[in-house]
């Protein structure tokens, strides 16, 4: 394997440094990183939400009820195919990149303590741009999020064997699936599945702070937004099993399922028609109670009420579906004679190769544009016509992705990551 190191390892005792920096350009697989520049445009449009600021918000508390056909058509999308639905697939990549991060390093001759090592300096660093994020432009800021989750995933399972990995995963999934089942069943025995949850609560959208014209006022909403989620949101998914999920993603590199796609044609194929027709029958219920095409009481329709619930478990065989339909994309489409539109596939993993980078640029083209204590303009918008913004934002971060490839650099928050992690 190619290495930017050559230097030799003195015997003994295991380096204080890893043998290698990062990935190199002829490593990469085209497969995660376009999952991940797909990602960030279905971010990007999840996240639109909340910055309509005057909108009014349904039980839910976070997708508006108003607006014209056009409006509810893109709601009604955005609970079946987005919501709930783009997380599972940011923590598989996730769990896929760590793994792959630490077969690298120990295949290099780095130890499996120093590797692990540099990726707890990654986790604190992304807790530390996390908070930072959501204190100075968006609320809902998942990176921090995923440092903490990083940061006991690495220590307690990186090391694992391949059969204690598989234990672990079943034994999430049973987690997960027990814990949401339990304030279900207990609902149903006592008659009360429809009154389960909270219509009456405040609308989560509220948390982002997107309608205080005051920038100080709603950086303290977000900073105490983003310490929930990090810190007390985080721990909470790992006592209820979320933490499967990445724990696929490690099992899944340790296979190369997404650099060689090929040889897992048939576990790519069940995971994709499974896991999106579950993901997205499972949402179902929620987006025709949204869209008003059945009756369902408010409170069902809640974040905490039960069709809420049954989106929460279905998303995350919806973001594996997903991650399966990429990797067979990209199968089909690198056997093609013939390639075209290897420009767009080229610019949108680009934009995977700098996912850190172009999902902080979102924040810096959304937030002063459509907050309130900005130029205000999510006051103005409807559902769709913000949808059309976040693709329009997504549009810019993949040119400058495209021209940075072009250019062969990479982009600045991964660079100065990287210095952080390698010491180099």
């Amino acid at each position: 394997m190619t290495v930017e190191s050559t230097d030799e390892a003195p015997p003994g005792p295991a380096r204080t440094v890893p043998r290698r920096t990062g990935v190199l350009p002829g490593e990469r697989a085209l497969a995660p990183d376009l999952a991940r520049g797909l990602m960030l445009l279905f971010i990007v449009l999840s996240n639109t939400a909340f910055h309509l600021s005057a909108a009014r918000h349904g039980p839910s508390g976070w997708q508006p009820v108003d607006g014209g056909w056009v409006d509810h058509a893109v709601q009604f999308t955005m609970i079946t195919v987005l919501d709930l639905r783009i997380y599972p697939l940011f923590a598989f990549l996730f769990g896929y990149g760590m793994m792959q991060l630490f077969l690298r390093q120990t295949a290099a001759g780095t130890s499996e303590r120093e590797a692990v090592r540099v990726l707890r300096r990654r986790s604190l660093c992304l807790i530390a741009i996390g908070l930072l994020h959501a204190t100075l432009l968006m609320a809902g800021d998942i990176v921090g999020f995923y440092g903490i989750i990083s940061l006991a995933l690495g220590w307690l399972f990186l090391r694992r064997s391949d059969r204690a990995l598989k234990w672990w995963i079943w034994i999430a999934t049973a987690q997960l699936l027990l814990l949401a089942a339990e304030p279900v069943v207990s609902a149903l025995l006592s008659g009360e599945l429809g009154t389960m949850g909270d219509a009456g609560a405040e609308p989560g959208a509220d948390a982002y702070a997107a309608g205080e014209g005051n920038w100080l006022t709603a950086a303290g909403t977000r900073f105490t937004s983003g310490l929930f989620v990090t810190f007390a949101a985080a721990p909470l998914s790992l006592v209820g099993g979320v933490y499967v999920i990445f724990l696929l993603g490690f099992w899944a590199a340790r296979k190369g399922v997404l650099e060689e796609p090929g040889r897992h044609l048939p576990l790519l194929r069940r995971t994709a028609a499974i896991g999106i027709t579950v993901g997205w029958l499972g949402a179902l219920p929620a987006a025709l109670a949204h869209v008003g095409a059945i009756t369902v009481p408010d409170d069902a329709q809640s974040e905490g009420g039960v069709l809420t619930l049954l989106r929460d478990v279905t998303g995350n065989a919806a973001g594996l579906g997903y991650v399966a339909a990429v990797a067979l994309f990209v199968h089909w489409w690198t056997r093609r004679k013939s390639r075209r539109g290897s420009r767009a596939v080229t610019a949108i993993s680009a934009v995977g190769k700098r996912s850190l980078s172009c999902y902080l640029a979102h924040s810096l083209l959304f937030a002063p544009v459509l907050a309130a204590w900005g130029l205000g303009l999510g006051a103005h918008l409807t559902s769709a016509t913000m949808a059309l913004f976040a693709v329009a934002v997504w549009l810019v971060t993949v040119a400058g992705a495209y021209a940075m490839e072009r250019a062969g650099r990479r982009g600045p928050v991964e660079v100065a990551l990287r210095r952080v992690m390698y010491r180099r």
